[in-house]
């Protein structure tokens, strides 16, 4: 985790960008959130 300012909230998995809430403007479900990374880990 790297501490960020002005409300950002970036997920990277192994190098992959999987959610920005600079670019949607929320927060993610944590259910999409979980998916993307197990899409990603496999």
């Amino acid at each position: 985790m790297i501490p960020s300012s002005k409300g950002a909230f970036e997920v990277t998995v192994n190098g992959t960008k999987i959610y920005s809430k600079l670019e949607i403007g929320k927060f993610p479900a944590t259910n999409a959130m979980i998916e993307e990374m197990d899409k990603l880990a496999k």
